[in-house]
């Protein structure tokens, strides 16, 4: 089963500082037909303003992570990181028990442009943590956030795995599991994607959710890039 999420079909905030766009209901948009992916929760594509940011608040029982497209963000949290995530590194912050923390863009004339990703774990009230990394490209689809933290990669509280998928004038063909549930963002286009017995051509922005399918097919012409999310088949309760 395959479920097309366009582009310019997502939800829309604008509060001057900052530009969001929503592929799930967030905020005061709400839209039940999109209302999270299994465990997936949130892709937020923000656009910071220079000088703006997320002031301080909390956040409790979520994995939370966090993708630099452009420029980069000032991170300062209550368990007393105080990092600099520069485009191209992965941050994921593990909210557990209780988490408080700043997300603001350190740049006096460029914009910040982000993914902010939630995913839901699968245990509740575990110590807060905070992870960051950048991962140079080994493979076209490469994971980068595995629930065990195999071979460097980032340690999610969820039984789900994070690829990032980086095609070269190339085409690759993933087998995938048929009891879970898959969702694939595309961050730069075009990405053509041959599943469930057709083909679609994805742009920017453009998602992907996969159920009850075998194998995946990714072609580009130039350089795409895209999120692979490998997720648990059942939908997660709400915590």
């Amino acid at each position: 089963m395959i479920t097309l999420r366009s582009a310019r079909d997502r939800g829309r905030a604008h509060f001057g500082w900052l530009r969001s766009a929503h592929t799930f209901s967030f905020g005061d948009y709400y839209d039940p037909r999109f209302n999270g992916f299994s465990a997936l929760r949130v892709i937020n594509d923000d656009r910071v303003s220079a000088g703006k940011g997320f002031a301080t608040h909390g956040h409790r029982n979520m994995e939370i992570i966090s993708y630099v497209l452009e420029g980069s963000i000032a991170h300062r949290d209550s368990t007393g990181n105080e990092k600099i995530l520069p485009a191209g590194e992965f941050q994921l912050m593990s909210a557990g028990s209780g988490i408080t923390h700043s997300e603001f863009n350190p740049s006096a004339t460029d914009e910040l442009h982000f993914l902010q990703i939630w995913i839901e774990p699968d245990e509740k009230d575990t110590p807060p943590g905070y992870q960051q990394q950048p991962f140079a490209r080994t493979s076209a689809i490469q994971p980068v956030i595995t629930p065990d933290g195999r071979d460097g990669t980032l340690t999610i509280r969820q039984n789900a795995v994070v690829s990032h998928v980086r095609l070269q004038a190339e085409s690759i063909r993933q087998s995938l599991d048929s009891t879970r549930s898959y969702y694939l963002h595309v961050i730069r286009g075009p990405l053509t994607v041959t599943a469930g017995g057709g083909v679609l051509h994805l742009q920017e922005g453009d998602g992907l959710g996969l159920k009850e399918e075998s194998v995946l097919e990714l072609a580009s012409a130039g350089n795409s890039e895209a999120l692979l999310f490998d997720l648990p088949g059942a939908r997660q309760p709400a915590l």
